[in-house]
C-alpha cells in the first residue's frame, strides 16, 4: 500500500459514495487508475466493505487517539506535510507551549494504531510525542 492508497482510503472514510472519477481527480490519478486501485484495494481485502458513518459514537468500534507532537526548529512544514499524508491522522493543529502540533488519529486496530504511532516518530524532525487513547466520552 502506498501513499496514493493511504489517501484513496483517507477519502472514501470521508464519503464512502464517491465516484471513481471524483476520487481520480482528489488523487490526481487518471479515472482507470484510480478504479484499478479501488479494486486491487478491495480485492486484497484492505477495504471488506463500503459502510456508513454513525452519528452516535458508542456505536464506532474504531481506535481514537489525540498525539502531541514536538517538532525540532525548522522541520515544522515538512512535518506537516508529511502528516497531513497519512490518512489516518483526521485532523491536525499548530499549538502553544511545550507541544507544537496535536494530531487526531483514528484507525480500526491496535496495529494500525501501533504502526501510525511508528511511522510519526520516525519523521525526521519529530522529536518527541505523546499519544492518548479517547476511550469513552464524557458524558454532560
Amino acid at each position: 500500500m502506498d501513499e496514493i492508497d493511504r489517501a484513496m482510503i483517507a477519502h472514501l472514510k470521508m464519503d464512502g459514495r464517491a465516484s471513481i472519477t471524483t476520487l481520480a481527480g482528489q488523487l490526481g490519478v487518471s479515472r482507470v487508475t484510480a478504479q484499478a486501485r479501488l479494486k486491487r484495494l478491495v480485492d486484497s481485502r484492505v477495504i471488506r466493505k463500503f459502510t456508513v458513518e454513525l452519528g452516535d459514537a458508542r456505536l464506532d468500534a474504531s481506535i481514537k487517539a489525540v498525539m502531541m507532537v514536538e517538532v525540532a526548529g525548522t522541520h515544522a512544514n515538512a512535518v506537516v506535510r508529511r502528516l497531513r499524508r497519512m490518512p489516518e491522522i483526521d485532523d491536525l493543529h499548530t499549538t502553544n507551549g511545550v507541544w507544537d502540533l496535536v494530531a487526531f488519529i483514528e484507525v480500526a486496530s491496535l496495529p494500525d494504531f501501533d504502526r501510525v504511532l511508528r511511522e510519526v516518530r520516525e519523521i525526521p524532525g519529530v522529536t518527541r510525542s505523546e499519544t492518548s487513547l479517547m476511550l469513552d466520552r464524557a458524558q454532560r
